[in-house]
């Protein structure tokens, strides 16, 4: 049988998707010829000049893969899970979530050792809307620029200057092979991560048996559950990335423990929750927990968050 596997042509991408490439051939004692990955190019990937909260949020970073497994020109797509829209496109589904990486974000700084060390006025470069607002919660004195480009390009702006600290996913320098990179790794306590962080997403096309069992191995349940959970709150409350929204689910043996997050744009507040549930309940407790959120910001939220 032979799967070809699309995925964007970022060195963490393809990590990813040679990291989905070695468990199925492991799993069907399969050669890597019958499992080529494709590479394509992303309109996340082209716009580099502007925040991605101007020009569209997460769809930019699946539309062309999305659209080259409806052509039939891939047969799974492997994506970070954060970049994923909340609802699938009508004939596509998650088939397999693999088992999560390191959820926290990672402060990196060639001058200092910890978030905390930053004086007063120091810049600190990010492109995430959730991190800037929760930096700015935080630490209202730092000057926060925007950071933009995949792992290799940010730590390059890093060294030459353009900022003195930035925030990255451990998950993908750890697949890198790059975790020296990392100052400190922030306790979630500390920066709530990002709905989905960490985790590996494999999306087919619906209605295709023979894919699905195919994939059914690489699928880890207690991932699933929690990242599920996760997409329930985003989903409840916007799902874009336009504004500010962390959560994470935790599988703790016989129940899942939630927390989760909103801020205004400019930081100056913050709502937040936490609850422990089953894993049965996870969604739909995540879903009414988000509604709570929302009712405590008041109806500008999340249209005019920050305004």
């Amino acid at each position: 049988m032979k799967i070809r596997i699309g995925t964007r042509g970022s060195p963490l991408a393809l990590a990813q998707a040679r990291e989905v490439q070695s468990k199925l051939a492991a799993a069907h004692d399969l050669p890597r010829d019958d499992l080529p990955i494709v590479e394509i190019r992303t309109s996340g990937d082209r716009i580099q000049d502007r925040p991605l909260s101007e020009v569209g949020g997460k769809g930019l970073f699946t539309k062309e893969i999305e659209e080259s497994l409806y052509a039939g020109a891939i047969d799974i797509a492997v994506h970070s899970m954060k970049d994923l829209e909340t609802v699938m496109p009508p004939g596509l589904e998650i088939a397999a979530v693999l088992e999560r990486e390191d959820v926290r974000d990672a402060f990196i700084s060639l001058k200092f050792g910890a978030l905390a060390e930053l004086p007063s006025g120091t810049t600190v470069g990010t492109s995430s809307l959730r991190r800037r607002a929760q930096l700015r919660n935080r630490r209202p004195d730092l000057d926060v620029v925007e950071f933009r480009g995949n792992v290799q390009t940010r730590l390059k702006k890093l060294q030459a200057g353009i900022a003195d600290a930035t925030f990255l996913a451990c998950a993908g320098l750890n697949r890198l092979g790059q975790s020296e990179r990392i100052t400190r790794p922030l306790p979630t306590s500390e920066m709530l991560p990002a709905v989905g962080q960490g985790a590996i997403a494999v999306q087919m096309r619906s209605g295709e048996p023979a894919v699905a069992a195919a994939l059914a191995p690489l699928d880890h349940q207690p991932s699933r559950i929690c990242v599920a959970a996760e997409r329930a709150f985003l989903g409840e409350l916007d799902g874009s990335c336009r504004t500010p929204i962390a959560g994470l689910a935790e599988w703790n043996g016989a129940v899942i423990d939630f927390r989760g997050e909103i801020l205004t744009v400019d930081g100056a507040r913050r709502y937040e929750t936490a609850f422990t549930c089953t894993a049965e309940t996870a969604e739909a407790q995540a879903r009414a927990a988000a509604m709570t959120l929302r009712a405590e910001a008041g109806p500008d939220y999340p249209a005019k968050a920050g305004a």
